[in-house]
């Protein structure tokens, strides 16, 4: 698919970005300050150890049950991610009910019932109650542990780190914790292929039986129920639950935080934007007298669309979809503030220059007035939503317990949000805001930004993807003497077909399905066009229709978007007059190539072409073995932004003596859209009538 396709479906990304914005400009009117009324629980304990809570709500004929497991954390070093595969099997039938009779009881009760190795959740009508909770005690007691469901676990598991291996999300989400907690901490420990193979049916099962008990277990109650009604049904079911031998764990300190503030750098040869985590440790819990200020001082810094990064990064420089920040607590002294945000590669180290002002500056500036006003006004509103969801009770009623907070704690909450001050967000910005002692950790392709972030005088460290310090990459090889990048295209010629095969082509229709990352409908894509330069492309979602349309007939176009039909401007036609056939390749000048380099894309060796077109440079880049296109990178201005679209083609496949790629991934920051090819049709199935 050549480059006119490309700038089709790029737009197509960035009308789906636009689409999804909404005004952040102006804050939601503060109403009238609500009055926090929450319930105290009524308690008791079973013999076996179980704690019971229970809040009594008539409002609605409903009743959910949380059930909390509070170990310590815990390390599994070489056995890392047991806790996952225990977990999953959990809530999946009993010893003496199926899985799917399980299931299907579950659904015909209009029920929900889900565990993991740290507890469960139940709800349902109050009218089943009685069932629900004995279904829930029996998964938790007498759970269906089958070597074969473990088995399916594993794989599907395994398959999970497969996926996830080149995965710059993922890779930052494991170095970060590893590098900030230490790979020996529960929090920095990471699963891998070898960790999860060293895990047998018989460990699981182990593990199960000591952590998963009542001896540090809760059971939260909340809903339409009479608190003497419950006590006699979790007495019932739940008095059979056996406690386990005591566990005593110490959770270790994390790591220290760095000496002074570096970049730890990840390289990741085929990522097409940088993943950026700015962090440092901190020891904040929730029964500190910072914690209320704590919250409004990250939410100030990164807490949304209103926060100094994201108006910065996203709204004034346009180097990134979002920025944020976290604050984490922990009752053990191990969390972290983390400011978070993926950037294009160009704008990598400008955007490290960026966060890091904003972080100075909450801590050296006095923060505005009104916008602590409006920051306070939007906690406040976030929380009483909250209050609407059984789980949050729960969660309240055992924060209480299990964070020694005073009994008033959350009727006060909002009283103690709105008596933060400005002078509060200073003291705590530079508390907890460590500027000087930062981990700057960034995934990226290193080819294309490392040189900028060397520039910025920051001190760079260098991770593989398993957090082990390693040296700088390199980041090409040499180039084979002799070597053009005239050669090089013409080599890609040879390897779809020959220049004569791929002249004799006069118009190619191509139909895909199409999967926009995120998105929960899966269009179709039809491409149409004749040579030397027509062109017909739509999108169509089931039920919507075309929702994209461009058309040029070689001399006018058009395009539609969401119904809004658009005559292409004498830029737009300038651009498409000037492109030539079916295959650019086979009109390229030499004189506009050059061959840069050798790279790496997914573990294979490319060469990097550079083609120059007016002031206008874009690449692309071939496989050293195949000789196939594997990539291309193209730069333009959007919306006031530049924005880079990176193109992945792969799976090529043969019709009528030329090879196509059948696999097509087009990234435009964080928006992928990827295409899969169900059919090819060369030299039929299109007419000058599909370009009027």
């Amino acid at each position: 698919m050549n480059n006119k396709i490309v700038a089709f479906f790029a737009l197509f990304i960035m009308t789906i970005g636009a689409s999804a914005q909404i005004d952040r400009s102006q804050p939601p009117v503060a109403g009238p300050e609500p009055e926090i009324s929450i319930d105290k629980p009524e308690e008791f304990t079973l013999k076996n150890g179980l704690k019971v809570l229970v809040v009594e709500n008539h409002k609605l004929p409903r009743v959910s049950y949380s059930l909390r497991i509070d170990n310590a954390p815990v390390a599994t070093g070489k056995k890392a991610g047991i806790e996952s595969l225990i977990g999953s099997m959990l809530g999946n039938g009993t010893t003496t009910i199926s899985k799917d009779d399980f299931n299907e009881e579950i659904d015909f009760l209009g029920a929900s019932l889900n565990f993991g190795i740290s507890g469960g959740f139940a709800s349902s009508l109050t009218k089943y109650s009685d069932r629900v909770l004995e279904l829930m005690a029996d998964a938790a007691i007498n759970p269906l542990l089958t070597e074969e469901e473990f088995d399916k676990e594993k794989t599907k598991l395994l398959e999970g780190l497969k996926a996830d291996a080149k995965s710059a999300d993922a890779i930052s989400g494991r170095v970060g914790l590893a590098l900030s907690y230490g790979t020996n901490h529960p929090y920095g420990e990471f699963v891998t292929e070898e960790t999860i193979k060293n895990v047998t049916f018989g460990d699981a099962v182990a593990f199960y039986e000591k952590y998963f008990n009542p001896n540090h277990a809760y059971l939260v109650v909340i809903g339409d129920v009479k608190y003497k009604d419950v006590k006699k049904q979790i007495q019932k079911y739940f008095k059979n639950w056996s406690q386990s031998v005591a566990v005593n764990s110490t959770v270790p300190k994390p790591s220290a935080n760095v000496q002074y503030t570096q970049i730890n750098f990840v390289d990741v040869p085929d990522a097409t934007q940088s993943n950026l985590s700015i962090t440092n440790n901190v020891n904040l819990k929730m029964n500190d007298e910072d914690y209320h200020i704590a919250l409004i001082t990250n939410n100030i810094l990164g807490g949304g669309g209103e926060g100094y990064l994201f108006k910065n990064l996203r709204e004034d420089k346009g180097y990134t979809y979002g920025a944020y920040s976290s604050l984490g607590t922990d009752r053990y002294g191990a969390s972290r503030f983390n400011a978070t945000a993926k950037v294009r590669n160009a704008v990598t180290d400008s955007a490290v220059i960026e966060a890091l002002k904003e972080i100075k500056r909450i801590r050296t500036e006095p923060v505005d007035a009104q916008l602590l006003k409006d920051a306070k006004a939007k906690y406040v509103g976030n929380f009483v939503m909250a209050l609407e969801r059984p789980q949050t009770i729960a969660n309240y009623a055992l924060n209480i317990k299990l964070n020694d907070l005073p009994e008033d704690f959350y009727t006060t909450y909002l009283q103690k949000i709105n008596d933060v001050t400005v002078e509060d967000i200073q003291r705590v910005a530079n508390k907890y805001f460590k500027e000087d002692n930062l981990r700057i950790i960034v995934v990226g392709n290193g080819a294309e930004v490392l040189e900028n972030l060397e520039k910025t005088g920051i001190p760079i460290k260098y991770f593989d993807k398993y957090a082990n310090a390693t040296e700088k990459p390199v980041f090409s090889k040499p180039l084979p003497a002799g070597l053009t990048a005239d050669a090089v295209i013409n080599n890609y010629i040879t390897a779809i077909g020959g220049e004569a095969n791929l002249s004799k082509i006069n118009t190619i229709l191509v139909n895909s399905d199409v999967t926009i990352q995120g998105a929960p409908f899966k269009p179709k894509a039809t491409v149409k066009q004749m040579a030397p330069n027509k062109s017909y492309m739509e999108i169509v979602v089931e039920g919507m229709g075309a929702v994209m349309q461009q058309s040029f007939n070689g001399e006018s176009g058009y395009m539609v978007q969401q119904g809004q039909k658009t005559v292409m401007d004498d830029k737009m036609l300038s651009v498409k007059k000037a492109e030539k056939g079916l295959f650019p390749e086979l009109y390229l000048d030499a004189s506009s190539l050059e061959l840069e380099s050798i790279m790496t894309i997914d573990g294979a060796d490319v060469y990097k072409v550079k083609v120059t077109n007016g002031d206008v440079a874009s690449y692309r880049y071939y496989d050293t073995k195949t000789n196939y296109l594997v990539r291309t990178e193209e730069s333009a201005e959007m919306g006031g932004q530049t924005m880079t679209t990176i193109t992945d083609y792969s799976n090529y496949k043969e019709v009528d003596g030329v090879k196509f790629p059948n696999t097509m991934k087009i990234a435009t920051g964080p928006q992928v859209l990827s295409f899969e090819t169900t059919e090819v049709k060369i030299n039929e199935g299109v007419s000058d009538a599909d370009f009027n």
